[in-house]
């Protein structure tokens, strides 16, 4: 692969929606990512769309814990290896498929994991301003939002 000279044209993307992402198995594909001459990869989180085909809400709490992961894989990769990470937002499984999570309800899991993203973590604080960002009294991570 690296006598190709495909590192130096492209950067790979490593996509995980999971909440329990194995932390330590990214690292270790970045490593091998470096060894084969990509200098910069991308990660790809969700922020709703990939937790079912027919899921009709978005579950907070399941988004927020896989950005904080992908936080995790970033700290202990080298410092200069992420080019960036791409929040998507998947509509629907498969062109055949119902829509799935229209955005509107899916806003505060956005807002969740943009804060989450731009202040490394999640606290209290976070969600206070979440919610008054969104105009809520009360943001709800673990279940539904009513």
């Amino acid at each position: 692969l690296s006598e190709s000279g495909v590192p130096q044209l492209v950067q790979p993307m490593i996509w995980d929606y999971a909440a329990d992402l194995d932390v330590e198995g990214k690292v270790h594909l970045i490593e091998k990512y470096r060894r084969c001459g990509f200098s910069k990869v991308w990660f790809a989180s969700a922020f709703k769309g990939a937790t079912g085909v027919n899921q009709s809400l978005t579950l907070i709490g399941h988004h927020l814990k896989n950005h904080l992961q992908w936080l995790k894989v970033a700290s202990n990769s080298p410092a200069d290896v992420l080019e960036g990470i791409a929040l998507t937002g998947w509509q629907r499984y498969d062109h055949f498929s119902v829509l799935c999570e229209l955005l509107p309800v899916a806003i505060p899991s956005l807002a969740v994991c943009l804060q989450a993203l731009e202040n490394g973590g999640y606290s209290e604080k976070t969600k206070e301003n979440v919610e008054k960002f969104l105009g809520m009294s009360n943001l709800e991570t673990e279940t539904f939002m009513r």
